[in-house]
């Protein structure tokens, strides 16, 4: 059966754009048929904690001597992994707060980006999701607009195809919304119709993509 994984960081459970659009993808996949089946992982309802220790970034053939790792933290990034593993398609939504991904997405890419694993390793190992879709939302509060002071300012979408795409091999469908607080800040109310514009157009990309990738 066709599985997605559905991969949530917003921390706003109510007004959430990111979220908004990741569960429009879902329910367009689920519409394809019962066989379409949805594995869900809130990352901030039930995050996963920070690396236990410095270790788990490399494969446990490439740690050197010495270097221990807790058997659950082990077996924690194992089930991580085979969950992404075990997914056709994989959405995940990441508002940009500070300028970048959230800390609680931030761990779950620390548990999947190893050396070996996912990643290819010094002996060349291939890449185990080699052009599997994922589809990326990254709702932006402000705007990055090229020519514009803030336009590099979105480090979320680059560690996200960084590590997605290139290291991964993951074949990346970035869907991106902007202006997201025109409704809440004054300085961006001039934007607001804009903005949802924006969204509406994003949320039929994403069940576009929903209905004809996997």
């Amino acid at each position: 059966m066709p599985s997605l994984l559905h991969i949530d960081s917003s921390a706003d459970l109510a007004h959430s754009r990111s979220r908004a659009l990741t569960a429009a993808f879902a329910d367009a996949w689920r519409a394809r048929g019962a066989e379409y089946t949805v594995v869900r992982r809130d990352l901030h309802v039930d995050p996963l904690p920070h690396l236990e220790t410095s270790a788990l970034h490399w494969a446990a053939a490439d740690r050197t001597a010495g270097e221990s790792v807790p058997a659950a933290a082990e077996q924690l990034r194992q089930d991580v992994i085979d969950e992404l593993l075990a997914a056709d398609v994989v959405v995940i939504g990441s508002p940009l707060y500070n300028y970048t991904v959230p800390s609680s997405l931030k761990a779950w890419l620390d548990r999947v980006h190893i050396p070996g694993v996912l990643v290819p390793g010094p002996d060349g190992t291939p890449q185990p999701l080699a052009g599997r879709p994922v589809v990326t939302v990254v709702s932006r509060g402000g705007t990055y607009d090229a020519g514009t002071p803030t336009e590099h300012w979105d480090h979320a979408s680059p560690v996200l195809d960084i590590i997605l795409g290139t290291a991964l091999g993951m074949k990346v469908h970035p869907v991106v919304v902007s202006a997201t607080l025109a409704d809440r800040l004054p300085g961006l109310a001039p934007l607001a119709d804009h903005a949802a514009a924006e969204f509406a157009d994003a949320r039929v990309t994403v069940e576009r993509l929903a209905s004809t990738l996997g």
